[in-house]
């Protein structure tokens, strides 16, 4: 068979038909081996009703705080703007108050990614929670010493920070036990709860962070901006504070239990050799998507304050909320796409129509800025199809393609990278525009969909090609595949889980001195039980 006949067998496994996936399904929880022969055992563990829902909710809900507080500085800033004039727009807070949370997202990923897999991912979700909610308090009653302005700005700055550890500790404790939880869920629904739960909880905190503003500002006018953007953000802390008391009740996947390592030293060598060039690939798409998505988020106010000519701050927030909802749609529409056309390629089709869009948005922009309706519709698909494709897909590919011993880092190393190039992208937005010609010129305001979508296209080239193809079993089949490739590396995989797990409460573990069949030629005795949707 050619490569070619592979590549095209691979895309139409990745495929579900509609019938296969609303049927219920078997789920493999464990698999063992005895006597030479490889033992899967099957066994009901969904629970019934909706407390299987009700696990992905609670775990995934707290990035709606990622959209919220990233999006909602935006707004923030054009108030400092007005507020405070060159004191603001010509210092160094200007960018610092916009991108420092990225910075501390970072610190956040890779510190509770080590938390989450070393200890659990419950505690890394309730530290994670407890921060958000301090900090977003602090942020919006920050004051400088003797009422300076200056100092105004650092607390914002340190505040947001701190803010930014917070979202990232969401990522790698949070989304990956949603993740984790969705594996028991039936077959040809799994995606769509994590989607639901992940990133479209950030698109809902796009919109709410432009809504909630407008609002304010109907309530106390443009001439009173201080508590607008004091509420603003003081109201970031009031959605971790009620996913806190739902998470008391949040009962951990037992997959961690079985699979963990943290009673024995990390391989890290062979995680590298085995992981490291597909965490590469998974990193650089993520890079790329929030190099633009967050930078055109932080800076669609600044763009839409220039194509309303007469300036209206009320207009300028309400175009701003119909652009932020367009989102949703995609957001949406992707989660149930990547259940039946599988994560890897419907990010393809979602990056490839936003960068068509996007080169379309480049070189008729003079036209487009001369309508504001217009220019806010395409622009809006644009950000649409970027939420179908990337948005939603490229943090379900990350917690797909690795194995749960080591899901929390590698989730966390690749959505750091993703946060470095939001970071990245807030700095280098307005550089492409200026040495384009500024932000007064037609050119400048170009230059980011030029780049933005020869980003897309570089994206869908990686998927395409180098990313593994991908199943609604992946997260439970990854798991095994990494214990053979321990196993057969000299790894004792004995060590590996819970003590009581080990013991054999929960089955049968692999055995460095057995040998491991490929998964097609196992002998397999299986007994099925139906699981309950």
């Amino acid at each position: 068979m050619t490569w070619f006949s592979q590549w095209k067998n691979t895309l139409r496994d990745e495929v579900i038909i509609l019938g296969d996936a609303k049927r219920s399904q078997d789920v493999v929880v464990e698999e063992g081996q005895e006597d030479g022969v490889v033992h899967r055992r099957e066994e009901e563990v969904v629970p019934p009703g909706s407390e299987k829902y009700w696990t992905v909710i609670a775990a995934g809900a707290g990035l709606f705080s990622d959209g919220y507080v990233n999006n909602s500085i935006g707004v923030v800033g054009t108030c400092l703007g007005i507020l405070y004039g060159d004191q603001y727009t010509n210092s160094k807070a200007m960018s610092n108050v916009a991108s420092i949370a990225f910075v501390g997202s970072v610190v956040g990923m890779l510190v509770f990614g080590y938390i989450a897999d070393y200890h659990s991912r419950t505690i890394g979700m309730y530290a994670s929670n407890i921060i958000l909610i301090v900090f977003a308090i602090l942020a919006s009653g920050a004051w400088g010493a003797g009422g300076s302005i200056e100092g105004m700005f650092a607390a914002i700055t340190a505040y947001r920070f701190f803010l930014g550890i917070g979202i990232g500790g969401e990522y790698p404790a949070g989304s990956v036990a949603a993740a984790e939880a969705s594996s028991i869920i039936a077959r040809g629904k799994r995606n769509r709860w994590f989607v639901i739960f992940t990133n479209f909880m950030i698109d809902s905190g796009f919109v709410m962070a432009t809504f909630v503003p407008m609002v304010l500002l109907w309530i106390c006018t443009p001439d009173h901006l201080t508590p607008v953007w004091r509420i603003t953000l003081g109201l970031g802390a009031i959605p971790p504070a009620l996913l806190f008391f739902l998470r008391l009740r949040f009962n951990a996947n037992d997959r961690f239990k079985e699979h963990n390592l943290k009673h024995t030293k990390f391989p890290y060598w062979l995680i590298i050799k085995y992981y490291g060039p597909r965490l590469v690939v998974v990193s650089l798409i993520w890079f790329t998507y929030d190099f633009s998505s967050y930078a055109f988020g932080i800076y669609s106010s600044t763009i839409l304050n220039r194509i309303i000519p007469d300036g209206d701050l009320y207009k300028t927030f309400g175009w701003n909320v119909v652009l932020n909802l367009f989102y949703l749609p995609g957001s949406f529409c992707g989660a149930f796409a990547a259940d039946y056309l599988g994560p890897r390629l419907t990010l393809v089709i979602g990056m490839t129509i936003q960068s068509i869009i996007g080169y379309f948005m480049a070189g008729f922009y003079g036209s487009l800025e001369k309508h504001v309706a217009g220019f806010v519709v395409v622009y809006g698909f644009f950000l649409t199809f970027g939420e179908f494709g990337s948005g939603d897909n490229i943090g379900l590919i990350a917690s797909k393609t690795s194995a749960t011993a080591i899901r929390g880092q590698y989730y966390g190393i690749a959505a750091a990278i993703g946060k470095i190039g939001a970071f990245v992208g807030t700095y280098v937005f307005p550089v492409i525009i200026k040495n384009s010609g500024g932000s007064d010129t037609v050119k400048g305001n170009q230059s980011p969909f030029w780049v933005s979508s020869s980003l897309c296209m570089f994206s869908v080239f990686l998927a395409l090609f180098l990313l593994p193809p991908l199943t609604q079993d992946s997260v439970n089949d990854e798991d095994w595949k990494f214990r053979e490739y321990l196993a057969a590396n000299g790894f004792d995989v004995s060590s590996m889980g819970d003590v009581e797990v080990r013991e054999g409460e929960r089955g049968t573990s692999l055995s460095n001195d057995d040998s491991i069949e490929p998964p097609k030629e196992k002998q397999v005795e299986t007994s099925t039980t139906k699981v309950t949707n």
